[in-house]
């Protein structure tokens, strides 16, 4: 499957810029706020309320009872609220659906702010720009500081090296960005894929659980807060050893078409994984985050209906240790 309009309209300029900003048009803020909020949140997400501070914004995952994740998201602490960020095309559904938990929290709202925005920054040099000082205090991903019109938080950096910033701020946030360093939003989407950080679509939606996505390697998954929905499979997964696939970052060198998410990834003629997210750039090379069976993962491999393509290996940020586990496991 594949899909040339996107291949078109989503194009990344080769090589990414070392600093550049872009507005994250295509993700949906929500704000959490009332009594039940913490409550409400723990029960429904992969990390531990306790451990969102003003000083620490960490990505979450919501998950169906048999653990798929159906949300990827950062949580914000904001006053006594919660800002959460969903894609775009995701948000009525994710927002329906846990509106039949936050039924039973009396006085606990959840709605959508339309005047919050999202701006993705590469680069120290505006980050520093933005906040006015040194970013000795973002040193991790999550980190986060409070600036006059948002807050800045230190994102997981490409595997180039390239620092990654999110800035959650109000209308007038980017007026201290110089509008010569702004990117296009496929820019920012390609850093995200050479950063390992993955996206749900309406095409991979509860396919997943949330480590096969590596999102305990971005810091998402809390394995010792108390019990929320899917947590009993989450839990098992990890504790157990039993990951048998997790994400893996490619590049095709040349290709005309754009493997869609929820593409499959064939060796030969089994198919052995799934793509989650690509992005095509300017010089016709195409990068792509894909959920891959670890037993598989050294083998030739190919999307579905591009048998003459193939996918070289890229690396990512971050060890993920459980794939030597698993190999292990199967000698």
């Amino acid at each position: 499957m594949t899909d040339t309009d996107a291949s078109v309209s989503a194009v990344a300029e080769y090589p990414l810029p070392d600093n550049g900003w872009a507005d994250l048009d295509n993700r949906v803020v929500v704000c959490v706020s009332g009594p039940g909020t913490d409550k409400f949140l723990q029960g429904q997400f992969s990390q531990n309320l306790d451990e969102v501070i003003p000083e620490y914004s960490p990505r979450a995952a919501a998950a169906t009872p048999k653990g798929r994740a159906y949300c990827l998201t950062r949580m914000v602490r904001s006053g006594d609220d919660i800002l959460m960020d969903f894609p775009a095309e995701l948000a009525d559904d994710i927002i329906s659906h846990l509106r039949k938990y936050l039924m039973l929290f009396r006085g606990t709202t959840m709605e959508v702010v339309q005047e919050t925005k999202i701006t993705g920054i590469l680069g120290n040099g505006l980050a520093e720009t933005l906040a006015g000082k040194p970013l000795d205090s973002l040193k991790e991903p999550g980190d986060a500081c409070t600036l006059p019109d948002g807050i800045l938080v230190k994102t997981q950096s490409t595997a180039e090296g390239t620092p990654r910033f999110e800035f959650w701020h109000n209308e007038e946030g980017e007026a201290a960005l110089p509008a010569s360093a702004r990117m296009s939003a496929a820019d920012w989407q390609a850093s995200e894929i050479a950063a390992g950080v993955a996206s749900l679509t309406t095409a991979t939606q509860e396919s997943f659980v949330p480590q096969m996505l590596n999102w305990q390697h971005v810091g998402g998954v809390h394995f010792k807060k108390g019990c929320y929905t899917g947590q009993e499979v989450i839990a098992r997964m990890h504790f157990l050893g039993q990951l048998k696939k997790s994400l893996f970052r490619f590049r095709i060198e040349q290709s005309e078409d754009l493997p869609t998410p929820g593409t499959a990834l064939f060796a030969g003629e089994r198919s052995v994984g799934e793509v989650v997210n690509a992005i095509k750039y300017r010089d016709g090379s195409v990068e792509l985050l894909a959920v891959v069976r670890h037993d598989a993962a050294e083998n030739a491999l190919h999307p579905e209906g591009l048998s003459e393509v193939t996918l070289e290996p890229m690396p990512l940020p971050y060890p993920v240790p459980e794939r030597e586990k698993s190999a292990q496991s199967d000698t």
